[in-house]
């Protein structure tokens, strides 16, 4: 890997977990749109004739966040918008806690999980990570650069499905105490 930089590879690393964290959310929520839309009502933040529209706009925006990685140019832009996504999230997933509404799914996609300052403390991390990238974007890759990117994203997010179902376990092991 010469001549590639360790900014390069920490922001080519983040943009493929990203874009993989944002297809898989988007795939979850297109794939059961009406339990999504679901979701989005329990949350109590909009009107009731919002809630189908709002709820198509979060799926075309996280497959956009997508879409713009794979294009030149695009990828501070999709981050940018990822980062401002994970923002009303956390902040709508605050409200309904500070509301004592924690018994509501998050509808993050992935496995079910109830509302908690652990889910708002994880947006802020991503967040985090993809402001990285973005103060370290563009990056230049070599070919053996890239591979060990994808490798790197792809471990990323591995990580975090695991973390994600721990997450998971511990709210099941929660209810049934």
């Amino acid at each position: 890997m010469t001549g590639v930089t360790l900014a390069s590879m920490l922001t080519a690393t983040v943009t493929v977990f990203m874009s993989l964290l944002f297809a898989r959310a988007a795939w979850h929520k297109a794939a059961d749109f009406t339990e999504f839309t679901g979701f989005v009502a329990d949350y109590q933040l909009l009107p009731e004739r919002l809630v189908i529209p709002a709820s198509a706009a979060i799926v075309a925006a996280e497959v956009l966040v997508v879409l713009l990685q794979l294009i030149p140019g695009g990828q501070v832009p999709g981050l940018l918008l990822g980062i401002a996504m994970l923002g009303v999230y956390a902040a709508g997933m605050a409200i309904n806690i500070r509301r004592g509404r924690t018994t509501i799914e998050c509808g993050c996609g992935g496995a079910g999980q109830p509302l908690g300052w652990s889910l708002v403390l994880r947006n802020l991390i991503l967040m985090g990570m993809a402001a990285t990238a973005v103060a370290t974007a563009p990056f230049v890759l070599d070919a053996a650069g890239a591979v060990a990117a994808l490798a790197s994203g792809l471990t990323l997010w591995t990580g975090f499905l695991l973390a994600e179902q721990i997450l998971n376990n511990d709210s099941i092991a929660r209810l049934t105490r």
